[in-house]
């Protein structure tokens, strides 16, 4: 009797009283330009009992070729700063210890205070002076709004971890101009070194896509030549598939063999497993803190946590440490994806 879209609602009231004194089905999947959520505290938890993400913006503006999250989300509307300060005391106040604040492209966010636009960068500066003991971390960001700005908040804000997800796509400026990203693969490679000039060690993860409309085997080459130059700690990895009323399913022809596009996708991750087991040695002997997150899923005397550049690390339990807790952890050993090693010593929080 009832269909509505998530920005309407505040219109169920509306819609119900529609079906019920008039029998009349109701139907509102209007995208609203103005609704944020901002009153009704949109937070998720992490079944950790540690982490929180908290939304600060909705919708997109950048109607990339192969994306329809602007189709089905609309445009980009940005959370009152207050509003989403308050959900992150809140969250302090309940014991979480890392917050994650989401956005399709959180750089983008803008909220104008009193007159003041409040950039990204001010709102993650804002969040990271809630408490010395709650870690920040951010998802998703476009490279076209990654300013310095943002990145000497990662160098000055101990507590604002670092790494950055910066996903790049595919590694050839041609494909690139295809898919609509609006930057380069110079101007991409350009702002990683930027970013690791300003922050020395930061950790950076990536989205890349296999197989795009008319991707040539050199432009494919171009991609893993480009993971090579990053090193990426991580990447989240993808065969292309066409999606309705897109700008690429109405402009483009998906027209590279399925087969084709499963080879490139392999070597793509095959590649990057090398590279992140070559990046985990590098910080065998080193000594990272540690967010402790809960026990290990193949032992129970084993914890495991997260590093401020976000690589999961597995260690033999101690006796009065636990979830919540920091610890020390000095890196013994390496997967390429887990790193194994002691505790060093405690800072229970």
């Amino acid at each position: 009797d009832i269909v509505v879209g998530p920005d309407a609602y505040r219109d169920l009231p509306n819609l119900l009283a529609r079906v019920t004194e008039s029998g009349q089905s109701g139907v509102n999947v209007q995208l609203s330009r103005e609704e944020t959520y901002a009153d009704i505290a949109p937070v998720r938890y992490d079944s950790n009992g540690v982490s929180a993400f908290v939304s600060i913006m909705r919708g997109c503006d950048n109607m990339c070729a192969f994306c329809v999250v602007p189709f089905t989300r609309g445009r980009e509307r940005s959370r009152p700063v207050e509003s989403i300060l308050g959900e992150c005391r809140s969250l302090v106040e309940g014991g979480f210890k890392e917050v994650t604040v989401l956005g399709q492209n959180v750089n983008s966010y803008r909220y104008d205070e009193d007159g003041n636009a409040v950039s990204f960068a001010e709102l993650l500066y804002r969040i990271s002076l809630i408490s010395p003991e709650l870690r920040i971390r951010y998802s998703t960001s476009h490279p076209k709004d990654c300013s310095d700005e943002l990145l000497h908040v990662h160098a000055e804000r101990p507590n604002v971890c670092n790494y950055i997800h910066l996903p790049v796509q595919h590694g050839n400026t041609d494909v690139l101009q295809r898919m609509r990203r609006t930057y380069t693969r110079d101007e991409y490679l350009t702002l990683v070194d930027r970013a690791r000039t300003i922050v020395p060690g930061i950790s950076f993860s990536t989205d890349i896509i296999a197989g795009f409309c008319d991707e040539t085997e050199a432009e494919h080459q171009d991609t893993l030549s480009l993971m090579e130059a990053v090193r990426y700690d991580h990447a989240y990895m993808f065969m292309y598939s066409e999606r309705p009323d897109t700008y690429a399913a109405r402009k483009y022809t998906d027209n590279v063999p399925e087969t084709t596009k499963k080879r490139r996708l392999s070597e793509i991750i095959e590649l990057q497993s090398r590279i992140s087991g070559e990046n985990n040695k590098l910080d065998i002997g080193r000594v990272h803190q540690v967010l402790i997150e809960g026990t290990s899923r193949r032992s129970d005397q084993q914890l495991k946590g997260r590093t401020d550049t976000n690589k999961m690390v597995v260690f033999d339990a101690v006796e009065g440490l636990g979830k919540g807790d920091y610890v020390s952890v000095v890196i013994e050993d390496c997967t390429s994806a887990t790193l194994i090693g002691r505790v060093q010593t405690a800072e229970v929080v």
